[in-house]
C-alpha cells in the first residue's frame, strides 16, 4: 500500500526517461513510481491536486540560513535615501536597547542608496554609549562607530568607520558569539522562508568563519534545530576554510591542514551534512571589493583578494588535499583566475575528478576563461536575481564590454559547464522562479537586457534549480528529479513555467511544498 498517491497533476519530473507525469506514489518518503505504476495501487491517502504543475523541490545551492533568520529580526535602513533618515532609524534602535555599552546591530545598509558611505562621526551623534554595527548588505563590509572603531586592534584599516572583508572580520570578532538556541531559531525562520518559496534543500554557505560565521560551533545550532524540529528542509554545511588547521597525519595521507578527526565532505544524512570548503578570494561588486582584472567603470581601483594570491592558493590545495569538495567564492574575474590556477595546480597534484568543485559566484568571467571552467569539471554556482535587482548597477561599474559577462548562462552551458542556480538569501530575493524569469529574459527590474546572449531557455533554467543543484552538492542519487527511489521532495506550483508567458513565470504562486513526501509548506 502506498502512503500517498498524488493525482490529477502535470508533474515535470526532471528525468528524460519520463519527462511527464500525472499521478506519483510514495512510500516511506520516496517516490516508489508514476503514471500506471502506481494509479491502481491502494494508498492511505489520495491528494487530488486540481491540475496544479509540479516540479522537484527547488535547491539553492549558496544560502545563509542564520544571517537571514537574523535579519529577519533586525532594524532595517532598506530603502532609505537619505542620510537623517537613517540616522533616526539607528537612534530608534539604541533607544530600545537600554543600558549604554551594549552592542546595536542594524541590517539593510548600502550606500548606493545614499551616495556615499556613512561614517563613524555620524553614527556617533545617534548612538549614547552604544556599540553600533551596521552591516552592509552584501556581507563584505560594515559601518560602525567610534565606540567599536576604539576597541579594534591597531593597523585594522577602515575608511571613516567604514571596514571591508578582513577588517569587518576584526570588528565581527570583538562581539560574543551567538548561543546556539539563539542560531536554532533563526535557522528555523529562515528555513520556513525558503519553504514558502519551494526550495526544499539548500546549501548553508560558510558557518564558523570569520567573515559570515555566527560562532566557532555553529554546526551544534543546526544539529540543535534538527534535533528540535526547526529544520524542515534538507541542509548542507558548507565549513569556512579559515577553521582549517594543521594537523599531524600520517605522511601518506598527504594532508597538511583539516579539521579536527579528519572532517570533510559528506559527513551526516539525508537531512544534515557536511558539504564543500568554503574558501573566499575577493569580496563583492555591491562594496566595490569584488577582484578585477581592470578597474571599475568610474573608479580608480580593481576591487580586492581576500589575501595574498599565494596564500589563497595554499589553502585551495590544502582543502583537495584533505578530501573535501571546494566551493570557492570568486566574483571578479582576477579572483577567477587566482582559483583556477589553483584548482588546476590541486587536480595535478592529486587527481580528483569526482570532487565536483565549484566556484561561487562566477560573477564576471571573461571569453578565455570558459574553457578552463569545463576542463576542471568546475561547476559555476550563480545568483541570477542579482541582476534582476542590482543590473543596472553592476552593468554600469562593469562598461560596455564587460557588462554582457555578468552572471552568465548560455556561455557555461554552450561550453559543458554545469550551471547551478542559487540566491545568496538574504543579499537578494531567494524566490527561484524570479532567478529562472531572469535567466530566460536577461531582464532587469527597470527592464534593461543585460547580456542577451546569456538568456537560456525555460527548462534549462529550472535544471539549474533542480537536476544541477543535486549535482552540485553531490545530492543526485536522491534529489533533483522526480524519479523512483528518490525523495519524495517537490513544489506544487499555481501554473506550468513552461506555458506561461516569460514575464509571468516569476509571479507564479507556490501552492505548496512537499519534504519526505509530506507536506511542510503551504502558501496563506
Amino acid at each position: 500500500m502506498l502512503s500517498t498517491r498524488l493525482t490529477n497533476a502535470r508533474f515535470l519530473t526532471m528525468d528524460p526517461g519520463h519527462p511527464v507525469a500525472h499521478d506519483l506514489g510514495i512510500w516511506q518518503g520516496r517516490i516508489v513510481g508514476l503514471d500506471e505504476a502506481v494509479t491502481s495501487l491502494p494508498a492511505r491517502e489520495v491528494i487530488d491536486l486540481q491540475g496544479a504543475t509540479v516540479l522537484p523541490g527547488f535547491i539553492d545551492a549558496h544560502v545563509h540560513l542564520a544571517w537571514t533568520g537574523f535579519k529577519q529580526n533586525t532594524p532595517s535602513i532598506a530603502g532609505c535615501t537619505r542620510i537623517d533618515d537613517v540616522l533616526a532609524v539607528v537612534e530608534e534602535a539604541v533607544t530600545r536597547k537600554g543600558s549604554p555599552g551594549t552592542w546595536v546591530s542594524i541590517a539593510g545598509y548600502d550606500q548606493r542608496a545614499l551616495g556615499r558611505h556613512l561614517t563613524a562621526a555620524e553614527l556617533d551623534k545617534v548612538s549614547h554609549g552604544h556599540k553600533v554595527f551596521m552591516l552592509h548588505d552584501s556581507g563584505h563590509g560594515c559601518v560602525v562607530n567610534s565606540a567599536v572603531l576604539d576597541l579594534l586592534p591597531a593597523g585594522i584599516p577602515h575608511e571613516n568607520g567604514f571596514l571591508a572583508e578582513g577588517a569587518m572580520g576584526a570588528a565581527r570578532a570583538l562581539r560574543l558569539p551567538h548561543s546556539q538556541e539563539e542560531l536554532a531559531e533563526a535557522i528555523g525562520r529562515a528555513a520556513r522562508t525558503c519553504l514558502a518559496e519551494g526550495v526544499t534543500a539548500c546549501a548553508e554557505a560558510g558557518i564558523g568563519g570569520t567573515l559570515l560565521g555566527h560562532s566557532p560551533v555553529e554546526l551544534g545550532a543546526y544539529q540543535l534545530a534538527c534535533d528540535t524540529g526547526r529544520l524542515p528542509l534538507r541542509v548542507q554545511l558548507m565549513v569556512s576554510a579559515d577553521r582549517l588547521h594543521p594537523v599531524a597525519a600520517h605522511e601518506a595521507d598527504g594532508i597538511p591542514r583539516a579539521l579536527d578527526l579528519g572532517l570533510r565532505t559528506g559527513f551526516g544524512n539525508d537531512r544534515l551534512s557536511v558539504g564543500a570548503l568554503k574558501i573566499f578570494t575577493d569580496g563583492g561588486m555591491m562594496a566595490r571589493t569584488a577582484a578585477l582584472s581592470s578597474p571599475y567603470e568610474g573608479l580608480d581601483h580593481t576591487g580586492q583578494l581576500q589575501d595574498d594570491p599565494d596564500v589563497l592558493a595554499d589553502t585551495i590545495v590544502d582543502g583537495h588535499l584533505a578530501g573535501w569538495q571546494l566551493a570557492v567564492h570568486a566574483i571578479g574575474d582576477r579572483a577567477a583566475d587566482v582559483a583556477l590556477d589553483a584548482l588546476e595546480r590541486a587536480q595535478h597534484l592529486r587527481p580528483r575528478p569526482g570532487a565536483r568543485h565549484r566556484i561561487e559566484h562566477a560573477g564576471l568571467i571573461r571569453p578565455d576563461q570558459l574553457p578552463r571552467f569545463a576542463q576542471l569539471g568546475i561547476s559555476a554556482v550563480v545568483q541570477p536575481n542579482f541582476l534582476r535587482y542590482f543590473g543596472d548597477d553592476y552593468a554600469a561599474i562593469m562598461g560596455e564590454e564587460r557588462a554582457p559577462w555578468l552572471y552568465r548562462g548560455r556561455a557555461f552551458l554552450d561550453h559543458g559547464i554545469t550551471l547551478v542556480g542559487s540566491s545568496d538569501r538574504p543579499v537578494t530575493d531567494g524566490s527561484p522562479l524570479r532567478a529562472v524569469q531572469f535567466m530566460v529574459e536577461r531582464a532587469s527590474g527597470s527592464g534593461q537586457v543585460i547580456g542577451p546572449d546569456e538568456g537560456i531557455t525555460v527548462d534549462e533554467a529550472l535544471r539549474a534549480y533542480t537536476v544541477a543543484g543535486a549535482f552540485a552538492c553531490h545530492w543526485e542519487d536522491n534529489l533533483g528529479s522526480l524519479t523512483p527511489g528518490k525523495f519524495a521532495d517537490l513544489v506544487v506550483l499555481g501554473d506550468d513555467p513552461r506555458r506561461v508567458d516569460t514575464s509571468r513565470i516569476g509571479d507564479i504562486e507556490v501552492v505548496a511544498t512537499y519534504v519526505d513526501g509530506r507536506e511542510t509548506g503551504r502558501a496563506a
